[in-house]
């Protein structure tokens, strides 16, 4: 069974993490969510929730918590202080070997770290926010980026990580006018080819709940829900 927190921070990690009071407390700067969100290390009380308030707060933060599964009750909690559901994520997996096949047709993938500047111009393009580059430079694992190419011109990137014997695809993005092309799933194949080479049986990523485009392609590669979770923002 795969361990869906750990793979994730290991794969896609904080500046840092803050122990106060039961609270792991999660530094972003400015990467995103999954980065900053606030989870428990153990047993809290409803009145411990306010020291993990204040320590977002001070590193400049909106309060923010991951629910994961089996953590009914801080979600019930935190819904009864006002904190609303903000993005439900669902993970997808599949065996590498299955993934890998068919193989991506010569010349149609890259796989290569450091992220080439064409990669960086479309994930730019895409909106991803300049801080999640650092997110990928401080991932101490073996990791690459996969450039996916349509014809003669790069039309997607995804960046993908191996902890343990999984590996984890993040920031999947392909050129709007390149889309229905392939070039997703050519990405998708490479990952789980590389990933192999690296040692990893599976592949997983995530994906919000609302992203049917997204669910129907991981759907239709084989993958299968393995779990999920959402933030409680204020």
């Amino acid at each position: 069974m795969i361990d869906l927190p750990s793979l994730t921070e290991a794969t896609w990690p904080p500046a840092a993490k803050h122990a106060v009071g039961p609270w792991i407390v999660r530094e972003g700067q400015g990467a995103g969510q999954r980065v900053s969100a606030t989870s428990p290390a153990g047993n809290w009380t409803e009145a411990e929730i306010g020291q993990a308030e204040d320590a977002m707060r001070a590193l400049g933060q909106t309060p923010i918590f991951v629910i994961w599964q089996g953590q009914e009750a801080l979600d019930a909690t935190l819904a009864a202080r006002g904190y609303r559901i903000n993005d439900p994520v669902v993970a997808y997996a599949a065996p590498t070997a299955a993934l890998a096949e068919p193989a991506p047709a010569f010349l149609t993938t890259f796989p290569h770290w450091p992220p080439l500047g064409i990669a960086t111009a479309i994930w730019r393009e895409a909106g991803l926010h300049p801080a999640r580059f650092g997110v990928m430079d401080r991932v101490a694992l073996p990791k690459t980026v996969i450039l996916g190419r349509t014809g003669d011109r790069a039309a997607g990137v995804a960046f993908v990580a191996v902890h343990g014997k999984t590996a984890m695809l993040h920031a999947l993005e392909v050129a709007p006018a390149l889309r229905r092309q392939g070039t997703a799933h050519n990405i998708m194949r490479a990952a789980a080819i590389w990933a192999q080479d690296q040692g990893a049986t599976d592949l997983a990523l995530l994906v919000t709940t609302a992203n049917s485009g997204a669910r129907a392609l991981y759907a239709s590669l084989g993958m299968s829900v393995v779990g999920h979770y959402h933030y409680r923002k204020l």
